[in-house]
């Protein structure tokens, strides 16, 4: 099966991000940015308060390929949501499991020896079941890794934005679409974002996904600088009613998304190495890069307690070692996503697997 064109714009942005999103979790989990703090105060502290934006860039680029996915869909593929959202949650859930179980392993070997408040207590199974089918912050339980949230929140936008289009296709015309997900992003940016409490739903986030599906619409325009600057519009509407940083990320985003074909942009860079095959792993390093971080901190813990610079060489190693985490767990795993569901005996090893490195961490932990 051959891979879809790569689009090296979008790649550099999910690449930068998935660094980002790794030195972000580094300085704010783990003793080794603690110690290092002292050679780059003003890093660590920008790394640990600004480095999550990361994650709106992941948000609009999600919504911008959503948007070039779900329109390229025919009415027969469109007819059946429910086919269309389980091949989602499979390709979301089948590698997150994997990654939960090595989380749960990570965390049973440091807790003896790394006493900080970034290791995962033992899971309990009513927690491991809600990771399992993506309702643990729905529920309100104790998440098993850093950043596994967002796994939940990108089901849920796909689900929204598949039930837009398919309401839009079936029974608004297929004029609406974009009325539909404008609507939604205004709902988002003016009244649920405003409210932390919806924070568990796709309804906080979804004014950056709509940002990225409207760009997406904007760049194929004829006249897309009109298209921007409705969404200039629509974003600086949002920040005068509340100024909000990551909206103003995401609105930027979304910003570059929407002009890059008529300027040029979207294909620039594609000569530059490892871009695309970092983009094309992001999602596994996200996955696995905590459970790397919680065992390099423990082994510094142990083998270097003092000394800055030998403590922010270990966070460039776990960086390092996240990547190379990542590009394994991609061949292992991600890339194979499909056949463990496709196949019964791989359709149970993944979600027996993460129940068994459960129960062990629990028995070990009486």
């Amino acid at each position: 099966m051959s891979q879809p064109a790569r689009l090296p714009l979008v790649d550099g942005l999910k690449a930068a991000a998935c660094l980002l999103i790794i030195c972000h979790h580094l300085a704010f989990y783990g003793p080794m940015s603690d110690r290092a703090y002292s050679l780059a105060p003003e890093l660590i502290d920008w790394l640990y308060h600004y480095g999550r934006m990361a994650v709106q860039v992941f948000l609009v680029v999600g919504g911008f390929l959503a948007a070039g996915a779900l329109e390229s869909l025919d009415a027969g593929k469109l007819a059946r949501p429910d086919i269309l959202l389980w091949r989602r949650y499979r390709r979301l859930a089948v590698p997150c499991m994997a990654a939960l179980a090595c989380a749960i392993l990570s965390a049973m070997l440091v807790r003896p020896w790394l006493d900080h408040p970034s290791v995962p207590a033992p899971p309990e199974l009513t927690q491991v079941l809600a990771h399992v089918f993506l309702l643990q912050d729905l529920l309100e339980v104790e998440a098993l890794s850093a950043g596994v949230w967002y796994v939940a929140i990108d089901f849920q936008l796909y689900a929204l934005a598949l039930g837009l289009c398919w309401l839009s296709r079936n029974h608004a015309g297929a004029a609406r679409p974009t009325i539909l997900v404008l609507a939604f992003t205004m709902a988002s940016l003016l009244f649920f974002n405003l409210d932390a409490s919806w924070d568990a739903t796709s309804l906080y986030f979804f004014g950056a996904y709509g940002l990225g599906m409207l760009a997406f619409r904007a760049s194929r325009q004829r006249t897309p600088q009109w298209a921007a600057a409705g969404l200039a519009a629509l974003g600086g509407l949002a920040l005068l009613l509340a100024f909000r940083e990551r909206i103003a990320v995401a609105l930027a985003t979304a910003l570059l998304l929407g002009l890059a074909p008529s300027r040029g942009w979207m294909h620039r860079g594609a000569h530059v190495r490892g871009i695309a095959w970092l983009a094309r792993r992001s999602y596994s390093v996200f996955l696995i890069h905590f459970p790397i971080c919680l065992l390099v901190n423990s082994l510094w813990a142990q083998c270097f307690p003092e000394g800055a610079w030998i403590n922010l060489a270990g966070m460039a190693l776990a960086l390092v070692a996240s990547v190379a985490a990542g590009a394994l767990f991609f061949r292992l795993i991600e890339e194979h996503h499909a056949d463990f569901t496709r196949n019964r005996y791989y359709r149970r090893l993944v979600p027996a697997g993460l129940l068994l490195c459960a129960a062990i961490s629990m028995a070990t932990s009486q």
